[in-house]
């Protein structure tokens, strides 16, 4: 390990044996007399600056190789606690504090002082202010925040002169920062786990949070981009709250860095990726994260910054990377860590100690640099137990190579996809359904002339008087449900052309209000499945009560009641062309219904499943049927025909017989699957299967069997799968259709593409302890909505993190959601604000054992 001194600017250049430097190298490491391990440091474009020992200002040329002397800026008495970098290029001011001056050097000016060999001075704005912890230029560089004790100081950044003094946090302030694209706010952090957003010019607080954590916040960071404030705590946690006033600076979301880390090399140890990088840092197992853990009392977030992700990347490595490109530098004791913004992931760690040749192994303190050069950014570090600062150069691409290499998924590279343009090949399970079409057809040739044809006794076709041949009236045994069913069928035949010739509103704000809701049993019952038929005119309500209900789709009128299962209805399913209904239950049975007939025409019993049926639903165009049971799932064929036979009428002449079955790997049973039928993936006729040991797998059944399999989907069973399917109504890119969406309990929601089979956006904000709450994604795929345990529903844009829309007016938790895929269709007597609300979502809420409604 090489440690320089000041004195001898020939042995500041570090070697790169033993570094790994390919992706990080130790640039420069200086020798203090003094500690420097609690400073707050700065990089600018091609500048670090840093104390050194204790009151001398020390600027460093990163862009130049030669070896040479860092200016030195003297003019502290006391040690320097603080050190910023102005927002402005020319002229280059930094800002030096400690506890008897407050400094601002212009850079150039210093410097051509220093070759003229006259001693470089700065302009005192403050004295005496106390312990400064923090300094923060504005964006025209004119004011300098001062976080001294727990007050702030707003002073002239020409003179000194204090233009105004902010008062309220309780312990001293850790942080504060500017809003750029909202005139006289700055936001702070301190000590008492809170934070406050301030109108610095009159002094006005404008919001104060309650208090986050249990540990000191010792970091701050806008997102200028999402407008989000981004602060990290003492002990490695990190919030993100909302900076626009509609939302009032609620939670985004909350980030665990240590379990993020762990989850991150969780998975690299369950990757499959046989190729292993040559020089690549350390992979930790089990073992050594738990002997990790016991070592590390705190985790410390020291600085959180912005990285460049992007820079010196190829366009093949940008085009698999996350929709949202924006990721965050995680600076921590131990090392640094690059977090996704859209899926809030860690992408990439660089541990110090994974480094031998580094100096510093723990660290007291860092900064890093906004941008890259080059494909290179400057990270600044000042040691723990030691009197050492250093300057690390790293390689950001070389680390995501590295490193996101181990991620990839096992079936990446056969390029999945849910729409495509090849043929069916002709070992695919899907092709026996041609295969055996053929053999029924030779079946009921040879049927036809081997038997007799059964003819009326007198050879009549048709005895008026007899009445032989018409259907028998048989009311007293049933009940008077004609005329609502025959109306309601004929609403579910209606073709979208004739309904609507309009498409979807794909310029369209989210739904605002509730219009309707109705009470769906008398007594307390919970709703458990929903869905929209295609042409959005019929909604199918699967109820905990046995009973199956379907409603015209305002929700007025009385529904047509299907009653025959034992248990309560785990889900139900709409045909391609509207006719028919499917409902599992957890009486292990699953029945299929015709629109126009209460009673069953297919009904498969208990002797052919094992374990209750926790999804059923029509595939590749109504030619099958798919089901889940236990730990595999089942592709059926069916033949539907709801005629009687004269004489037999007891004999159902539908049936239904097994083509395969396709078991999950290492699981105990399925949790939940998802397959397109609104149309044919030709390619690849993709199968979405998640299972209780949490890992996703996708079969392919082109092939007919598993073709990539995601663990640790989530950190409980995912207990949703809600793809992107569309409807007829609207039109979407192909490659919207890859996108799909999971959802777990205390777990948020999950934005996956099927191409790279990466988790790309995460939404947050819904209450999910204890309910498996449902998700849906609207028919123009802007918008995901979602129950939530807090008797709400919630709207998110599908490229926004935080919710748009929160929907109250349930009395218990929501559970299910359901868009409707039509365009709107409302009475001439609501406003245009009601009809657009309404055609774009309608809630389902839980009534959970209190009473059970459907809002609209």
């Amino acid at each position: 390990m090489h440690c320089c001194t000041m004195e001898s600017p020939a042995d500041l250049c570090f070697t790169e044996e033993g570094c790994n430097g390919s992706i990080v190298l130790e640039k420069q490491v200086f020798q203090s007399k003094v500690p420097e391990s609690h400073v707050q440091l700065a990089c600018d474009l091609h500048y670090c600056a840093f104390p050194w020992n204790g009151n001398q200002l020390c600027i460093w040329n990163t862009t130049d190789d030669t070896d040479h002397q860092p200016l030195h800026l003297i003019g502290h008495h006391h040690s320097i606690t603080a050190l910023t970098f102005g927002s402005k290029v020319n002229p280059l001011l930094i800002c030096s504090a400690s506890s008897d001056y407050v400094i601002v050097w212009n850079l150039d000016e210093c410097m051509k002082k220093a070759l003229q060999g006259s001693m470089p001075q700065g302009i005192v704005i403050g004295t005496l202010l106390g312990m400064v912890l923090y300094v923060r230029f504005s964006p025209d560089d004119q004011t300098v925040a001062v976080c001294a004790g727990n007050r702030i100081y707003m002073l002239n950044a020409k003179d000194e002169a204090i233009l105004a003094e902010l008062e309220g946090h309780l312990a001293p302030v850790t942080a504060a920062e500017f809003c750029t694209w909202e005139k006289n706010l700055l936001i702070s952090v301190s000590e008492d786990r809170s934070f406050k957003v301030w109108d610095y010019c009159t002094g006005l607080l404008i919001y104060q949070s309650a208090v986050i954590t249990a540990f000191p916040l010792l970091s701050l960071f806008i997102d200028e981009e999402n407008k989000h404030i981004i602060t990290g705590c003492a002990d490695g946690q990190v919030w993100i709250f909302s900076l626009i006033s509609e939302h009032k600076y609620r939670c985004v979301i909350h980030i665990n860095v240590k379990k993020e880390k762990a989850k991150f090399y969780n998975k690299i140890r369950k990757s499959e990726q046989l190729d292993e990088i040559h020089n690549a840092p350390k992979i930790y197992t089990p073992n050594d994260l738990r002997a990790e853990e016991t070592i590390e009392t705190t985790f410390p977030v020291l600085r959180i910054e912005h990285c460049d992700k992007f820079a010196n990347l190829n366009n093949e490595e940008k085009s698999v990377s996350s929709m949202n490109a924006r990721c965050l530098w995680i600076g921590t004791s131990t090392g640094l860590f690059i977090i996704n913004l859209a899926n809030f992931e860690v992408e990439a760690v660089l541990h110090y100690r994974d480094y031998s040749a580094l100096s510093i192994q723990f660290a007291g303190s860092c900064a890093l640099m906004r941008k890259a050069v080059r494909g290179k950014v400057f990270c600044l570090l000042t040691s723990m137990f030691e009197n050492r600062i250093a300057l690390l150069e790293i390689d950001v691409a070389m680390l995501l190579r590295s490193q996101q290499s181990k991620l990839l998924v096992s079936g990446r590279e056969k390029g999945l996809s849910a729409v495509a343009s090849c043929p069916l090949l002709s070992t695919s399970p899907l092709c026996v359904k041609k295969e055996n079409d053929k053999v029924d057809n030779k079946k009921d040739k040879l049927d036809k002339k081997s038997t007799i044809k059964d003819k009326p006794l007198v050879f009549h076709s048709k005895i008026k008087s007899s009445g032989y041949t018409l259907m028998p009236q048989m009311t007293m045994f049933s009940p008077k449900t004609t005329a609502k069913q025959s109306s309601l069928a004929s609403k579910g035949k209606i073709s979208c052309k004739q309904r609507n010739k309009e498409e979807y509103p794909l310029a369209c704000s989210p739904p605002a209000r509730s219009e309707r809701h109705i009470t769906v049993a008398d007594k307390p019952t919970s709703i458990c499945c929903i869905q929209y038929s295609g042409d959005g005119k019929l909604l199918a309500c699967g109820l905990a009560d046995k009973t199956l209900l379907a409603f015209s789709s305002n929700l007025k009128g009385t529904p047509t009641v299907y009653s025959g299962h034992d248990g309560a209805l785990n889900s139900v399913g709409w045909s391609h062309d509207k006719n028919w209904l499917v409902s599992s239950s957890e009486d292990r049975t699953l029945r299929i219904w015709s629109v126009s007939n209460a009673e069953p025409a297919l009904c498969l019993g208990k002797e052919m499943f094992h374990k209750p049926i926790r999804s059923a639903q029509f595939y590749y165009l109504d030619s099958f049927i798919l089901l889940s049971c236990g730990a595999e799932f089942h592709l059926l064929k069916y033949s539907l025909d709801i005629s009687k036979d004269e004489i037999k009428r007891y004999k159902n002449k539908s049936f239904c017989k097994s083509i395969q079955k396709f078991p999950m790997a290492s699981t105990v049973a399925l949790t939940s699957l998802s397959a397109v039928n609104e149309f044919y993936s030709l390619m690849t006729d993709i199968i979405l299967a998640a299972g209780s040991n949490r890992v996703l797998e996708v079969f392919d059944l082109n092939v007919g069997c598993s073709a990539a399999a995601i663990p640790d989907v989530h950190s409980r069973a995912v207990h949703q799968i809600c793809q992107n399917k569309g409807s007829a109504f609207s039109t979407q890119q192909y490659d919207a259709y890859n996108l799909f969406l999971t959802t777990a309990i205390g777990d948020g929601i999950k934005l996956w593409d099927l191409r790279t089979l990466r988790c790309e956006r995460r939404f947050e904000g819904h209450s999910t302890r204890c309910h498996p709450c449902g998700i849906a994604v609207s028919p123009c795929g802007q918008f995901i909505a979602c129950g939530s345990e807090d008797k709400s529903a919630y709207v998110y844009e599908i490229h926004s993190s935080t919710y748009s829309r929160k929907l109250t007016g349930h009395s218990d938790s929501v559970i299910n959601v359901a868009f409707n895929p039509s365009s709107p269709q409302m009475e001439p007597s609501h406003n245009y604000v009601k009809r657009r609300d309404m055609g774009m979502l309608s809630n389902i809420g839980k009534e959970a054992w209190k009473s059970s409604q459907l809002r609209l």
